[in-house]
């Protein structure tokens, strides 16, 4: 999705978004992210990266691609009406924040590459799935996690359960949305 993204060629407006939209964002955000409600009140994760009195920024982009931002820095995005997904730099600072899935060490270079994730990369030996009492749905955005790093390497959305992925073992398990090194990765600051 950003592999060949330039702010000044990709952005086409930035506009604040009014305070009824930004509760419905927030809505969404807590729902989708069920661990970005822990904590009470000001202690709440979304609070500390969000706090509710700070205007976030709507940068509108080519290709439907709407990125949130607060004082310049891209926190979420979102392609059309779909899921919400945190970059991964807040990731970085939040990895609490999403499902965890890994990849074997074969499996980095494809993905720093902007490849899909396919199954044997998750279940050979260097891969991980949760276990079975905490199964992955189809469709929820999740973090890659690498054999052998401490940080996410991208963040990406799962194309079936981690279930099936275990029994299937081939073809697509997780569709990489945003990867290390892509221009979402290199883009600090929207200016």
């Amino acid at each position: 999705m950003f592999k060949k993204f330039s702010p000044k060629e990709d952005i086409a407006s930035q506009t604040s978004i009014k305070s009824s939209v930004q509760r419905h964002i927030r809505a969404s955000l807590l729902k989708q992210f069920p661990l970005l409600a822990q904590g009470e009140g000001e202690a709440q994760v979304l609070e500390h990266i969000w706090p509710k009195k700070e205007n976030i920024t709507l940068v509108k982009c080519k290709e439907h691609i709407s990125i949130f931002a607060l004082h310049g820095e891209p926190l979420f995005f979102q392609h059309f009406d779909g899921p919400f997904f945190p970059t991964l730099r807040l990731l970085h600072k939040y990895p609490n924040m999403l499902p965890q899935v890994g990849i074997d060490r074969g499996a980095i270079k494809f993905l720093l590459a902007g490849a899909s994730m396919m199954c044997p990369g998750l279940t050979s030996a260097g891969g991980m799935l949760p276990p079975s009492s905490h199964s992955i749905p189809e469709g929820a955005v999740v973090a890659i996690m690498a054999e052998g790093k401490d940080h996410a390497a991208g963040v990406g959305l799962m194309k079936m359960d981690s279930e099936q992925v275990k029994k299937v073992n081939k073809g697509v398990a997780v569709e990489s949305i945003t990867y290390l090194g892509d221009d979402l990765w290199s883009l600090q600051n929207i200016s």
